[in-house]
């Protein structure tokens, strides 16, 4: 059986031109440099025929690269879908409901575009640390010096200040905590209206259904983009429900062999057993690697776009700012959001 390397994008667009211009992600340029390596080096396939491949119905092609896109992000409306339409490629999408459906800014969002527009980090993380102990009071919340001492080491693509940042507000404190304190950071720093906000980020239902007019796939990305291992599993069944329930709602039909794409890559045993019952046939996370086979079509691992060439240079792979969201955490794989 052939091997699929599977490559993860989040954000893909003009940064130097945007209002946010440190937020992490690829540029057109290193993009469409990186779509020029792919279709040299790989045959680039659909979802539909992994599913295919799972189910022993047809083999893969020597080569097979699936492309995805998470996050519902409308750079892959307006900047990616175009760029593989006139190369007639095809990839999957993959946008959590909140995002899409409720027009929600997601904390992990509100994070990187904190982290984008501050411009000294190690004194954002002090401000951190500073907020933390406001709040002990609410309960069992470190201290920001303990909670240092824990999170505050340099990650795969970032440094120990940006680490402590995401891993803390990412999940680290009780979830009312993190929550306040990064609507205060957001608000504070960046100071843009969430509902214009989500807007501005966010593809919505309706360019979802042209994605799948157009012969790409929108698979599921969680309701509210939760870390699923976090759940109950009364929790996950309802977050898996919710996901399917939206999907039907962008195909106009109940969906089929769609992708599960944990959110930070995490899961749980109760994860898996609760997917196919919902008609789910693949999985994603964000461990890095390829897949060798379809034997775990439910736990398949992924390359970041750091992971491969994007200024026309093979040594340029695993450089330079990752396009992902969030850090290794210690659950399921749990790298990027």
């Amino acid at each position: 059986m052939s091997a699929l390397t599977i490559v993860m994008y989040h954000y893909v667009r003009d940064l130097a031109g945007s209002r946010y211009p440190e937020i992490k992600g690829r540029t057109i340029e290193e993009f469409e440099n990186q779509l020029d390596w792919l279709t040299r080096n790989y045959v680039i396939c659909s979802t539909r025929d992994v599913v295919a491949a799972v189910r022993g119905e047809r083999a893969l092609p020597p080569n097979a690269c699936l492309l995805t896109f998470d996050d519902g992000l409308l750079d892959h409306f307006t900047v990616v879908f175009p760029r593989l339409a006139r190369r007639n490629l095809t990839a999957s999408f993959y946008p959590p409901v909140a995002a899409a459906a409720q027009r929600t800014v997601l904390d992990t969002h509100k994070i990187h575009f904190i982290l984008a527009v501050a411009p000294d980090h190690a004194a954002l993380a002090r401000r951190v640390r500073g907020l933390i102990d406001a709040h002990r009071a609410e309960g069992e919340v470190p201290s920001g010096a303990t909670l240092w001492e824990q999170c505050g080491r340099p990650s795969r693509f970032d440094t120990a200040d940006v680490t402590f940042i995401k891993r803390v507000l990412q999940r680290g404190l009780p979830e009312p905590v993190r929550r306040a304190i990064t609507a205060e950071l957001f608000d504070e720093i960046v100071g843009v209206n969430e509902r214009d906000f989500a807007r501005e980020l966010y593809m919505d239902v309706a360019q979802l259904r042209a994605l799948v007019a157009h012969g790409m796939d929108v698979g599921g990305h969680g309701a509210a983009h939760v870390w699923l291992d976090s759940l109950s599993p009364a929790g996950q069944t309802l977050e898996v429900a919710a996901t399917a329930a939206f999907l039907e709602s962008v195909y106009g039909r109940p969906p089929a062999d769609w992708v599960m794409c944990y959110p930070f890559g995490a899961y749980t045993a109760e994860t898996l057993a609760l997917l196919p019952a919902a008609g789910c046939a693949l999985g994603l996370t964000t461990r890095v690697g390829v897949a060798a086979d379809l034997s775990e079509p439910l736990v398949l691992p992924r390359l970041d776009t750091n992971d491969i060439p994007f200024r026309g240079d093979p040594a340029t792979a695993g450089r330079g700012a990752p396009a992902g969201g969030g850090v290794p955490l210690g659950a399921a794989h749990p790298t990027r959001g």
